[in-house]
């Protein structure tokens, strides 16, 4: 590393404008990352949902009807030459309206006043279609350009268009709240006015590398693109402020720059390596879900936390020694207090009842966390933008309606005229829509058009469309999807295929439900060894772990104490991002307080409010970074998805922090014979990512480690 920091420094212009420009080049390629909104594209490819798309797709031209519209106060002549320009615009296919399901010839008072009412009610048409995937913002532009403002529109492939258009303004618009927050942050944790644009800079051009290397996959998930530049920039914002504290320690010693800069990268390779593998880890257990979206979200994070690494390791030390001299002028005052002493008197007070109070909280916060309602798709929308109050519209008129499509072998009409009875008799099924009960069993299909015959028949399978009032997702959904697979089976035996956005999500809790324990094992067990490792200790994994998994199950458990549904994405990527990126203020605290009583050998009690003074301004500043980050997804984000997760980790962080503060130091006094280190080179290590620069820790001065 001396060899290298050397180099960096020698050569430091060089290395930041490579790096500059590699900035430049990744936000290029950014700009050629599509942005896949469509979440069931990442099940599984042997989900059943997904092996029946593909064979719709194969077998028929028209896709499932994912929108509605209502034309208010039109007559049934304008309904129909609005339904033909409603067709017409390139990418919509599908059309249904009275006329597919009734002769509308005659009057409508001789059609079943319950037919007409679903689709023509006080004037008002409501019609459904299919937008084509991919282009949704083109086609809904032409359709809004057809309806007018007075028409809703609604349906999935609307909310995705809607989501497109508000994901990269919103992002933008996180980063423009977040970033003055963190330099707020660090402007009152360091010395000098400058120095927080360094931070910044190393990571956000860390941040354009890493976005813009997605270009390598092609596309990415929404969920990535909106949360892992917030989650990138604030979990590895630490690697870049111990560098530069570091820096200025060995400068406050009498090290020349140069020297102190080579000394610096030199301590900072290993520690921020220790640490970081932690966070690492964290999110490469997200990689092994069968649900990919944790695949796409995971690699994206641990992709930009080795990015962090590398410009922290590399082009930091050549930015700083270039405009050092210019920083050193921006000096100020310690604006945070410079001791914490009487928080530790008060921990010592009241260690015990609050491990008591924990216990309490924590035990029952466990097992509730599993019995939340869980929603697996993207819950219900902003209803202040004009998706959310179109649907609203739509639904206070017509009601909900969810269509469940079956492919069932055509040529058996018999069966398939018994199935739709069937269906008709389910709970929460208003229509049935398939050839024998459209167009009946009297009338062979070769006496039909061409385009009628195509809406039902495929060279292989007949279509039999079953419309629903349930939402998408839910008890209710999921039962009926059982219930609508189960008549299939019963008529069919196993030759058919169910599909449709409650077929879709019923289809992903099964696949997520069995991620969960997989995802928390790795996370667990790759932690626990890295911190085994790190610390050279048995006892102090368990410890570690216990401390933030606590917080985890408190944090995950208050929506169900709440009566709030929890994102089950949502919960499993938290239950791996909480515990990698907050880990490291437990192990902050643990190196403090094993050095203080194993090599300094002061009285517990002494060692814990000593460790709490050392190590409070560190764990504030880096927690409230990472929270502050969080919170900022919270309340920027129209995506619940995302806004949630925001949610999440926001609370989680403070909750980490605080059982970190107030819990662990209790439970390390209860088992400090079991922790302390036999010998010097068990202390761990003891500088980690979050030390501030005020830290007297203590191998700290010992320069020639």
């Amino acid at each position: 590393m001396d060899r290298i920091s050397g180099a960096l420094i020698h050569h430091k212009k060089t290395v930041v404008v490579v790096f500059f420009i590699f900035a430049i080049l990744g936000a290029g390629l950014y700009l050629g990352v599509t942005v896949n909104y469509n979440l069931t594209d990442y099940l599984p490819e042997d989900a059943p949902s997904t092996q029946a798309l593909v064979v719709m797709e194969e077998e028929f031209t028209g896709g499932l009807p994912n929108a509605r519209v209502v034309f208010n106060d039109v007559s049934v002549q304008e309904a129909l030459a609005l339904k033909a320009r409603l067709a017409e615009i390139d990418g919509v296919s599908g059309v249904l309206w009275l006329d597919d399901v009734a002769d509308i010839k005659t009057p409508l008072e001789t059609i079943d006043p319950g037919t007409v009412e679903d689709y023509y009610k006080n004037g008002d048409a409501l019609m459904s279609f299919t937008i084509a995937e991919g282009d949704e913002v083109r086609i809904t532009e032409d359709i809004y350009a057809l309806t007018g403002e007075d028409n809703p529109v609604s349906g999935d492939a609307v909310d995705r268009a809607w989501m497109q258009q508000l994901t990269s303004a919103e992002v933008l618009h996180a980063v423009v709240i977040l970033v003055p927050i963190i330099i707020f942050i660090l402007v009152i944790s360091t010395e000098f006015w400058l120095e927080p644009l360094l931070f910044l800079i190393a990571i956000g051009v860390s941040v354009l590398i890493n976005m813009g290397t997605n270009v390598i996959f092609g596309e990415i998930s929404f969920v990535s693109n909106s949360v892992s530049p917030i989650l990138q920039l604030a979990v590895s914002m630490d690697y870049a402020i111990f560098l530069l504290h570091r820096f200025a320690d060995y400068r406050a010693q009498g090290f020349a720059p140069e020297d102190a800069m080579r000394l610096a990268v030199k301590r900072a390779f290993t520690t921020i390596s220790a640490s970081a593998a932690t966070t690492f880890f964290g999110f490469l257990a997200l990689v092994f879900m069968d649900f990919s979206l944790g695949a796409d979200l995971g690699i994206t994070l641990v992709k930009g936390i080795i990015l962090s690494f590398v410009c922290v390791i590399f082009f930091l030390p050549a930015l700083t020694m270039w405009t050092y001299k210019l920083v050193d002028k921006t000096r100020h005052r310690h604006l945070l207090p410079e001791s914490w002493s009487g928080l530790g008197k008060a921990v010592t007070k009241v260690g015990i009842p609050l491990i008591v109070l924990v216990c309490l909280i924590a035990i029952p916060s466990f097992f509730a966390q599993n019995q939340n309602t869980f929603i697996y798709g993207m819950g219900e929308l902003n209803q202040a933008g004009k998706s959310g109050i179109d649907t609203a519209a739509i639904n206070e008129e017509f009601g909900r309606q969810t269509a469940i499509v079956l492919l069932v072998p055509n040529g058996e009409p018999a069966k398939e005229a018994a199935l739709c009875r069937d269906l008709a008799a389910l709970p929460h099924v208003k229509e049935i829509l398939s050839y024998t009960q459209t167009v009946g069993t009297e009338i062979p299909e070769e006496f039909l058009d061409e385009a009628v015959r195509e809406q039902f028949y495929s060279e292989h399978y007949s279509r039999v469309i079953c419309y629903t009032d349930t939402a998408d997702e839910g008890e209710a959904p999921f039962a009926l999807v059982a219930d609508v697979r189960a008549a299939a089976t019963t008529h069919f035996g196993e030759d058919w295929y169910a599909l449709g956005q409650s077929v879709n999500l019923s289809d992903m809790e099964t696949v997520v439900k069995k991620d969960q324990r997989m995802v928390n094992a790795i996370a667990i067990i790759a932690i626990f060894f890295t911190l085994l490792v790190t610390f050279r200790n048995l006892a102090l994994p368990f410890i570690l772990l216990l401390t933030i998994e606590s917080a985890i199950w408190i944090n995950l458990a208050i929506p169900y104490f709440t009566g709030n549904t929890l994102s089950y994405v949502g919960f499993l990527v938290l239950s791996a991002v909480q515990l990698g990126a907050t880990v490291d203020y437990a192990i902050l605290f643990t190196d403090h307080y094993r050095e203080n009583r194993g090599l300094l050998g002061i009285p517990k009690k002494e060692a814990l409010k000593k460790t709490l003074n050392e190590t409070f301004s560190s764990i504030l500043v880096s927690g409230s970074i990472l929270s502050a980050a969080g919170f900022t997804l919270y309340a920027s984000s129209s995506n619940p998805m995302v806004a949630e997760i925001g949610l999440l980790l926001g609370r989680g962080t403070l909750l980490s922090m605080c059982m970190v503060v107030f819990f662990l130091p209790t439970l390390l006094t209860l088992f400090d014979r079991f922790i302390l280190p036999k010998k010097r080179k068990d202390i761990g290590y003891v500088d980690s990512p979050i030390t501030s620069a005020n830290d007297d820790c203590g191998f700290a001065d010992q320069v020639g480690e």
